[in-house]
């Protein structure tokens, strides 16, 4: 992934480096486990620990001969060390070492991943008990629907993040998982005890059943788990985006000092962070795409996959984490314009509470299509003519006479509408 979208504990997982140390740790753990089983004399196992060391610049110019970055990594530890060399990828074969540090690599990861959602549910948390009461209009196809609060809209996100933080649990657990179960996972050079020994110390599940490779559903389900995060991130993004159109001009995401949001027009402060979000959020879904397409594999295995995963593995978890911290930065630093969301509401004329005026004609017992008939009727003049829906209401006489004054202007209490929304609050403040 470009720096632009990088942060550096997570691009450290997946430098070339840190790839080769993990290949180095398992090579040598599987001496280990070996020599624990009587097969490799204690003596040579210190000694081959004391020497293994790999030298980026050789593997490369080995791997432009040989073409094979495993066969390239392996010759050039050996050229480290003496006859104990011989012990370094003894009955292994190359996905042994790559699937098992990948899945290293990826359990790492995830870890930062679901931190990163952690810290965003939080501060998603906050701002929405922040906002419990802020009063704004409830939009479905883009159109006024009911009053609802900014807190109540946010809690939604907090919710959906648990979810997130969830799947990235399970999608950890699912691939961390390796194999040194040889050419077709048969055990046929190396006896069992070698994965077991290997796994265990490396913090790893076990294949139970392995072709030469790890099975690829597991990698899929965590780019699925990324992918539905970033859809989530999505979600949040484009709804700021919306509310920060200037005819909305309810929230806008933070404007940094010396910021400028266009090169031809001072005044602008585009949303260009949850527009980024929005971007990479379609990467992350092709990459999941590929991530399936992945799961099928020739026979025991062929390396269709492969040239693959190093972009896509590497670059989701890249992006991911990349995008939940920019959305928390969004997230803390967000203006919201309370009584712009009030002005908004009433820019409506008062539409908003017609399924409330409903309500009060039905429980004067009004069959329901005449009930609704007089509520849309008064309804639709009030936004032709652009009048007052409450005045409408009061001096229609088919509507007064089942309805007082009073009545009806009970109906247009903007508090009425969350008097049962406390639960979500009290579940939120669980969360």
């Amino acid at each position: 992934m470009i720096p632009r979208y990088s942060r550096p504990e997570m691009t450290e997982i997946f430098s070339e480096r840190a790839k080769f140390n993990r290949w180095l740790e398992i090579e040598l753990l599987a001496v280990e486990a070996r020599a624990r089983l009587g097969q490799v004399p204690m003596e040579e196992l210190s000694e081959l620990k004391a020497q293994a060391s790999f030298d980026e610049a050789r593997i490369a110019e080995i791997e432009a001969v040989r073409h094979h970055d495993v066969v390239a990594f392996v010759e050039s530890v050996r050229e480290c060390t003496g006859e104990e060399g011989r012990h370094v990828h003894f009955g292994l074969t190359s996905s042994d070492v790559v699937d098992t540090a990948t899945a290293v690599a990826l359990r790492d990861a995830c870890e930062l991943l679901i931190e990163g959602v952690g810290r965003l549910t939080q501060s998603v948390r906050l701002k929405a008990l922040e906002h419990r009461g802020t009063f704004m209009a409830g939009r479905t196809h883009g159109v006024h629907a009911e009053p609802t609060t900014f807190g109540l809209k946010l809690a939604s996100w907090a919710f959906e993040l648990e979810r997130d933080r969830g799947r990235l649990r399970r999608a950890r657990d699912a691939v961390a998982t390796g194999k040194l179960s040889g050419a077709v996972g048969t055990y046929s050079q190396l006896p069992f005890e070698v994965e077991a020994y290997v796994c265990d110390r490396l913090g790893l599940s076990i294949e139970d059943a392995a072709s030469q490779v790890v099975a690829r559903d597991r990698h899929a389900e965590s780019l699925g788990a990324m992918a539905l995060t970033g859809a989530s991130l999505e979600r949040f993004a484009q709804e700021i985006r919306h509310l920060q159109r200037t005819e909305v001009s309810e929230v806008q995401e933070p404007f940094a000092a010396g910021q400028k949001g266009s090169s031809a027009m001072p005044h602008k402060r585009n949303p260009i962070v949850c527009e980024r979000i929005c971007g990479l959020a379609r990467l992350l879904r092709a990459h999941a795409q590929t991530g399936l397409e992945n799961v099928a594999l020739w026979h025991e295995r062929d390396i269709s996959h492969s040239s693959v995963e190093r972009i896509t593995l590497p670059d989701s978890c890249i992006l991911l984490d990349y995008m939940l911290e920019r959305m928390n930065w969004v997230v803390t630093g967000m203006i919201v314009r309370p009584q712009r969301m009030l002005r908004n509401l009433d820019a409506s004329l008062g539409l908003v509470h017609s399924q409330s005026v409903l309500g009060a004609l039905l429980e004067k017992s009004l069959p329901r299509e005449l009930a609704y008939e007089l509520v849309q009727r008064n309804a639709a003049v009030a936004w032709d003519e652009q009048r007052s829906f409450l005045e409408l209401l009061k001096s229609d006489p088919e509507v007064t006479q089942h309805l007082d004054p009073a009545e009806i202007e009970a109906c247009f209490d903007n508090a009425r509408y969350v008097e049962n929304a406390d639960v979500i609050f009290e579940r939120l403040e669980a969360l």
